[in-house]
């Protein structure tokens, strides 16, 4: 009785201890709101998502509405443990957003306007810039582009 007791304690630390790992979560296309303007979370080209320490997970319809939520909070963006962006040439991907690269291009519509899209991929990045035209942009660049509304024209 006394194993069981030992047994099932420990059973359970190892089920709360994993419960409470910090990581990123799937994004519910379709039915997530976005953090920061509340629409649908909806294309999966272009989805991002910030964990914060403690393991929750806000979802943003765009790279464009994290960065503004980044600029707008800058306290979230130091206790986040995962600043991530979709992939647009691997839709449902996230990948790390400060190693992302950014084409901001009329070509592209992102869904909050700004014309943004992540790339993980440079080579790729640079393949799609030579086809649409445009501008890469770092995570820095692109960051303060959403801060002072700069569009591609």
């Amino acid at each position: 009785m006394k194993n069981t007791v030992i047994y099932l304690y420990a059973l359970g630390l190892a089920l709360f201890l994993a419960g409470c790992q910090v990581e990123p979560k799937p994004i519910a296309y379709g039915q997530a709101n976005c953090t920061h303007c509340s629409m649908t979370v909806a294309d999966n080209r272009y989805g991002a998502e910030l964990v914060n320490d403690k393991g929750k997970a806000y979802f943003f319809d765009s790279a464009e509405c994290l960065m503004a939520y980044v600029n707008e909070q800058p306290e979230q963006a130091g206790k986040a443990a995962f600043l991530l962006v979709t992939d647009y040439t691997q839709p449902n991907t996230l990948v790390n957003a400060r190693d992302a690269h950014y084409l901001q291009t009329k070509q592209l519509q992102s869904p909050m306007g700004m014309y943004l899209t992540a790339v993980a991929d440079q080579a790729a990045a640079i393949k799609m810039q030579e086809e649409l035209g445009g501008q890469l942009l770092t995570w820095n660049e692109a960051v303060k582009a959403v801060q002072h509304h700069e569009r591609p024209e």
